[in-house]
């Protein structure tokens, strides 16, 4: 049942987060795709024995799909506040950026390569950190004065 006189508006953050995040959720699905993931017949659970590819460039196995899946669920749950939108995009940009640097100084053919991930997956990860991070600092500014004592 609705209520007439409820208006449901949601800042700019949260559609960023919400945005975002249903990103990551289409992704995670779109991992256990045939045809939209090649070589899908070799995804693998972890490690970097898959040679599954989404869209034939970025490697993918089942965990990455399901932390991509996790993930976006995550930014659209934290979307529902404002606040939740911004730690959502900045402190996953930070995870995200901590991931750019892990895929940077592993080998690739180890066991440390359990997500797994490539050069592509690398860059992206780059690119989706500075992205999130810049999303949370230019859309929360309200959110960071929240709570922020005011001075003359």
């Amino acid at each position: 049942m609705s209520r007439p006189n409820t208006a449901t508006t949601r800042t700019p953050i949260q559609l960023a987060a919400m945005a975002v995040g249903a990103v990551f959720v289409v992704v995670g699905i779109a991992g256990f795709i045939p045809g939209v993931t090649t070589d899908y017949d070799t995804l693998q659970f972890a490690g970097h024995e898959s040679r599954a590819m989404l869209l034939g460039v970025f490697a993918v196995s089942i965990l990455h799909n399901i932390v991509h899946l996790a993930f976006g669920i995550l930014g659209l749950a934290m979307a529902r506040t404002a606040r939740g939108a911004y730690f959502f995009l900045v402190i996953g940009g930070v995870v995200y950026l901590v991931l750019w640097l892990y895929g940077l100084v592993i080998d690739r053919d180890s066991a440390a390569n359990f997500v797994p991930v490539n050069t592509a997956d690398n860059w992206l990860h780059l690119v989706l950190a500075l992205g999130m991070i810049a999303l949370g600092f230019a859309l929360g500014r309200s959110v960071r004065a929240i709570g922020v004592p005011r001075t003359r």
